[in-house]
């Protein structure tokens, strides 16, 4: 099973970084399933990878073989994407969607808590955005509800973060009312889509402002070695979130931002997530035990940089767009080579000191 994961994610990754390029013009469709991975970029990536890599790492909390369903479903879902079966896809990622809906359920009864809520609620999210998908309904619709899953899964786990600190008491509360207004803005976004666009931008803004106030990360990143790394990655993904916030409000006012809106959510923000945790849940996922280093500075330097030049530089030039999406894709794949090589240090560290 972990192979057959494994091979889904790569695929939905890599196919969804094609097809961003070729959304912007970089590579030329020369075989079918480049043409399809540049159509179905929004669902590979949000839904066959980082569904799929959500999927996983609640099935290993969960610890029961039917938790493992939602992962399959929706990492299968993302091949039958790149074969152009997209009804089946559709279908799939629906039932992955109702699957992760009982794998909550499952923790939030084994463990009653604000974060496995609100980890329940970020999966209702996800099924709902999955069930609109397979109506086919307008983007506008279907992609607040994909981000409110993915953000609320930050979010919640974030919040669990705030126990190993004095916990304010507003703190609760007002991420609580921050998510009500997300949910709210996602929900009616495709009968109001310009206020309610507005809403949710705010919403995603004013999650920024309570992530940087609540954050144990602000205390972090004075700590050193991989502590400090993880909190640099958090912090710079949440000032990407408050960017792709207002860019998304503004969005709906009628103003050229959409790329900014969506990239620095799904690059800056989501990708900045990965990459600071993925020292951590590697090991506990995948069983790949990582040698930390500040090497791992390099990649997430790349990223954010790269993101800067296409967003910012493309909005007066396009080239500099394409440059960026270019230089974008280096800079995960150059992740990718920074945790092969952590992975090979470690176990050249470790074999050196077997007698």
């Amino acid at each position: 099973m972990g192979a057959t994961l494994f091979a889904c994610v790569a695929a939905s990754l890599l196919a969804g970084i094609a097809g961003g390029l070729m959304r912007v013009g970089i590579v030329v469709a020369s075989a079918d399933w480049l043409g399809r991975a540049a159509l179905s970029h929004a669902a590979l990536m949000m839904c066959g990878l980082m569904g799929t890599v959500i999927g996983i790492e609640r099935a290993v909390a969960a610890r029961h073989r039917f938790a493992w369903s939602a992962p399959l479903l929706s990492g299968t879902a993302g091949l039958l994407l790149l074969r152009g079966a997209n009804t089946a896809a559709a279908f799939l990622l629906l039932a992955a969607g109702i699957a992760f809906i009982a794998v909550n359920a499952l923790l939030l009864r084994r463990q009653r808590a604000a974060h496995t809520f609100l980890l329940l609620a970020s999966a209702c999210a996800w099924a709902i955005g999955n069930f609109l998908f397979a109506a086919a309904a307008a983007p506008v619709a279907v992609l607040p509800w994909w981000f409110a899953f993915l953000v609320m899964t930050v979010a919640a786990e974030r919040l669990e973060m705030t126990r190993l600190m004095r916990r304010r008491p507003a703190a609760q509360p007002l991420l609580a009312l921050v998510l009500a207004l997300l949910l709210l803005g996602a929900a009616l976004s495709g009968v109001a889509p310009v206020a309610c666009g507005v809403l949710f931008g705010l919403a995603l803004l004013a999650l920024s402002a309570w992530l940087f106030t609540f954050d144990i990360a602000r205390r972090t990143v004075r700590a050193q070695g991989l502590p400090r790394y993880m909190a640099v990655c958090l912090l710079a993904g949440y000032a990407w979130l408050a960017a792709g916030g207002l860019a998304w409000a503004a969005t709906a006012l009628g103003l050229p931002a959409r790329d900014i809106a969506l990239h620095a959510l799904g690059l800056g923000f989501l990708f900045s997530m990965i990459l600071g945790h993925a020292p951590v849940i590697l090991p506990a996922i995948a069983r790949i035990k990582l040698l930390f280093g500040n090497f791992f500075y390099l990649p997430l330097a790349a990223l954010h940089l790269s993101l800067l030049l296409r967003l910012f530089g493309g909005l007066a030039d396009f080239q500099a767009r394409r440059t960026g999406a270019l230089l974008n894709a280096v800079a995960l794949a150059l992740f990718a080579l920074t945790v092969v090589a952590a992975a090979c240090a470690w176990r050249r560290r470790h074999d050196t000191r077997q007698p």
